[in-house]
């Protein structure tokens, strides 16, 4: 009852290709040709370069800081609501306690 169950292979249904041979095949060396002028250094890409002026740095950092300062923020103040939850809850446990304690002592 409590022994695993392992899944069997299924057997492939309908056409199926017999495996690929791959033969070896030898390596041909081209005849060595005279050493000739170096080839032309490979042309960089085509993207064009972007330029950002003083101004346009500035405000890419002052809206980095923003962001950052707002996901920090929102943050602690998920921490602080987290933690404000589990003080409540520890305090009405106490209370909760004391009431069943009093009900227990009156009997």
């Amino acid at each position: 009852m409590f022994r695993p169950k392992i899944p069997t292979m299924p057997t492939p249904t309908g056409l199926t290709s017999p495996p690929a041979v791959v033969e070896a095949t030898e390596v041909q060396h081209a005849p060595t040709a005279p050493a000739s002028a170096p080839a032309p250094a490979a042309q960089g890409t085509s993207r064009p370069t972007i330029q950002l002026s003083p101004g346009a740095v500035i405000a890419l950092l002052g809206g980095g800081t923003a962001v950052v300062l707002v996901v920090g923020a929102v943050l602690v103040f998920m921490l602080l609501a987290v933690a404000i939850t589990g003080a409540s809850v520890a305090v009405c446990a106490l209370v909760i306690r004391s009431l069943i304690n009093a009900e227990a002592k009156r009997r």
